[in-house]
C-alpha cells in the first residue's frame, strides 16, 4: 500500500537552533510541507549539507541526512547520487559555503548536470562565523571584516549559475512561503541539476537586506514574478512592463494607452539569451530600478550525468573483462 504522509512526518525530533526570527525557518517549513505531494518515501530522501546556518538542515528533517564538510557538499552528493541513483537527494548551502570555499564543487557540479537539488539560502552575510562580508554582500558593506566598507564586488549569483551550464534556475524567497513551496516542487521534479537561490533574511549580522522585494508597502513596485508564456508587467496596480528593445530591456507604462500588455516582453523559461538579460537586471550600471525578478529563469531538457555514467558502466560490463595489472600498466608501457 502507498504511503501517505503528512509534513509533521518530515519534522525530526531535533531541537531547532537558529536564532529566532531567522528565515531559515520558514524554508525548513516549506520543505516539511512540500514533500507529501512528491509521492517520495522518506527512506528514499537525502539531504547532504557542507558548513554554516543553513547546513544544520539535515538535523531537522526526519529522512536520511549528512552534514559534510565545508564546501564539499556537491562532491558528496555527486558520490551518493552516482552510488544510488534512486535517491532524491537534496544540496543545503549558502552565500559562503557554496560560493566561496565550495565555489570550485558548485560551478562543476552544474555542468554535470547531475540529478540532484540545490538550494543555496543567500543572506549576503556570513552568519554561522558572526558577520563577516561573504561573495554576495553588496560593495560598501561595513561587516566585523570590512569595517569600512568591503570593496569586494559581489557575484551575480543567477548570473554566474546559467554561465555554469545549469539547466533549471530559479529564485524564491523565505518570506513569500506559497511561491517558495512552488519553486521546490518545480525543482524536485525537474530530471537533472535544479539550482534555488532562496534569499533569506539573517536578522542578526544583515537584518532587511531584502527587505524592499518583501515588505508590503514595496514589494509590488520591486518585484517581478516570472511564468512561463506571460508578459512581465509588476506594479501594485499592474501598470508596469518591460518592453525588450532588440536585446536591451526598457521599463514601460502601461497606463498611457502607449503600450499594452501584447507588446512586452513574453517571458520563456525556454530561452537562455533572455534568461541571462533577466538575472543581470541589479547587475549593470543605470539599470538599479528594474525590479527583481522571482521564479523560473532557465530550464533545459538535457542528458542527466548519472544516467549518462551508469550506461558507460553497462557498456563497459559487456566487454570481456581484464584484471587490474592489465588497466593499470594499459598499453603504453616500457622498460628502462
Amino acid at each position: 500500500m502507498e504511503k501517505i504522509y503528512i509534513p509533521k512526518d518530515f519534522a525530526s525530533d531535533q531541537q531547532i537552533k537558529w536564532c529566532p526570527g531567522c528565515g531559515d525557518y520558514s524554508i525548513l517549513k516549506q520543505m516539511q510541507a512540500i514533500l507529501p505531494e512528491t509521492g517520495l518515501l522518506k527512506e528514499k530522501i537525502v539531504f547532504i549539507s557542507g558548513i554554516g546556518c543553513s547546513s544544520r538542515f539535515p538535523y531537522y528533517m526526519e529522512t536520511f541526512g549528512l552534514h559534510g564538510i565545508h564546501g564539499r557538499a556537491p562532491a558528496i552528493a555527486t558520490g551518493v547520487k552516482l552510488a544510488r541513483p534512486d535517491l532524491s537527494v537534496w544540496i543545503i548551502t549558502g552565500d559562503g559555503d557554496g560560493l566561496s570555499i565550495g565555489g570550485n564543487h558548485t560551478i562543476h557540479l552544474l555542468r554535470r548536470n547531475l540529478d540532484v537539488n540545490v538550494l543555496l539560502f543567500n543572506n549576503e552575510i556570513y552568519g554561522l562565523t558572526k558577520g563577516q562580508y561573504s561573495p554576495t554582500s553588496n560593495l560598501g558593506l561595513r561587516t566585523k571584516s570590512s569595517p569600512t566598507g568591503t570593496i569586494d564586488r559581489p557575484f551575480n549569483l543567477l548570473s554566474l549559475v546559467l554561465g555554469a551550464g545549469a539547466g533549471f534556475v530559479a529564485r524564491a524567497m523565505d518570506r513569500d512561503p506559497k511561491h517558495l513551496r512552488e519553486m521546490l516542487l518545480r525543482a524536485q521534479q525537474y530530471k537533472g541539476t535544479s539550482f534555488l537561490e532562496i534569499y533569506q533574511n539573517c536578522n542578526i549580522f544583515n537584518d532587511g537586506a531584502f527587505e524592499v522585494f518583501t515588505e508590503k508597502d514595496s514589494k509590488a513596485d520591486h518585484t517581478l514574478f516570472l511564468e512561463h508564456q506571460v508578459p512581465l508587467i509588476f506594479g501594485s496596480q499592474k501598470q508596469r512592463g518591460i518592453y525588450l528593445d532588440g536585446l536591451h530591456p526598457r521599463l514601460v507604462s502601461l497606463k498611457d494607452g502607449y503600450y499594452h500588455s501584447s507588446d512586452l516582453w513574453i517571458h520563456d523559461e525556454t530561452d537562455q539569451v533572455k534568461a541571462d538579460l533577466l538575472t543581470r537586471f541589479f547587475d549593470a550600471s543605470g539599470q538599479e530600478e528594474f525590479p527583481r525578478p522571482f521564479g523560473v529563469f532557465y530550464r533545459e531538457e538535457r542528458p542527466v550525468y548519472d544516467v549518462l555514467f551508469h550506461d558507460q558502466i553497462t557498456e563497459a560490463q559487456k566487454n570481456k573483462p581484464i584484471s587490474l595489472d592489465a588497466l593499470i600498466s594499459g598499453a603504453n608501457t616500457w622498460k628502462i
